[in-house]
């Protein structure tokens, strides 16, 4: 489906993905960069329609995906690259298989998210892919990674650099990517401008709340989510902030 995807241009070498007919919850940004030697793709979005198929030419140069997490909405699409990467405990996550569901109360209870009273989505998609689509036939696959990246680890595309941050509290081996040159940070769903999400089975409050404090001190220059729209250092400092607040 052609459709199914958009994409947006988000600065020198930088190309935003996202899934429009995603619930917001699901709904996650793909970013893909261009190096002068290779590309790579962080995140990998719900994986409902092939990415090889809607964009070709994401995979003209044999790109790696990044996975800041092992969660479906960052993940479904990762079996479709043969170099994969992620932190070694969401490693783990991917090889034992990703709880994964297009239905509303069968995907809470498989993520053990509590609704607290909120209306839960029925479909967790608000159109068919294409004629004859299964929702109930959708899985993501126990996958395995080919290389592992921990904090402080360095990705060379080729005349631009990534550097790991190991960001644990969203799941144990979350992780965002700073490109130290552009002051530019990749942070998965450790923090965006929206409701963050710290009460899943693996997540870890304590964790999330030394996360916040590195990221209040960090300097960049704009922050490109796992969800929602990119900003810059100020907001980041206030959403983190905020967070602090709450969590005390």
């Amino acid at each position: 489906m052609a459709d199914w995807y958009s994409q947006a241009d988000a600065g020198v070498g930088v190309v935003r993905i996202s899934e429009p007919h995603v619930n917001e919850l699901l709904s996650a940004n793909l970013w893909w960069l261009r190096g002068d030697d290779r590309d790579i793709v962080i995140d990998a979005g719900l994986g409902v329609v092939a990415l090889r198929e809607a964009i070709p030419g994401l995979f003209e140069r044999d790109p790696m995906v990044l996975l800041t997490h092992a969660h479906l909405d960052h993940v479904g699409g990762a079996p479709e690259f043969a170099d994969r990467a992620a932190h070694p405990a969401e490693a783990e996550l991917l090889a034992a298989g990703v709880p994964a569901s297009l239905f509303g109360p069968e995907l809470y209870e498989k993520l053990g998210i509590d609704a607290a009273g909120e209306p839960v989505p029925e479909l967790m998609i608000d159109m068919l892919p294409g004629p004859g689509y299964d929702p109930a036939a959708y899985r993501v696959e126990p996958m395995t990674v080919r290389r592992t990246l921990d904090d402080g680890d360095r990705v060379d595309l080729g005349g631009r650099v990534l550097t790991v941050l190991h960001l644990p509290g969203h799941t144990p081996g979350s992780i965002a990517l700073l490109e130290e040159r552009t002051g530019t940070l990749f942070s998965g769903d450790i923090i965006y401008d929206g409701g963050l999400i710290d009460d899943l089975p693996n997540s870890d409050v304590p964790a999330y709340r030394r996360s916040m404090e590195f990221l209040a001190g960090l300097d960049v220059s704009v922050v490109h989510p796992g969800h929602g729209h990119s900003f810059d250092r100020a907001r980041l400092r206030q959403l983190a902030q905020a967070y602090l607040l709450r969590r005390s």
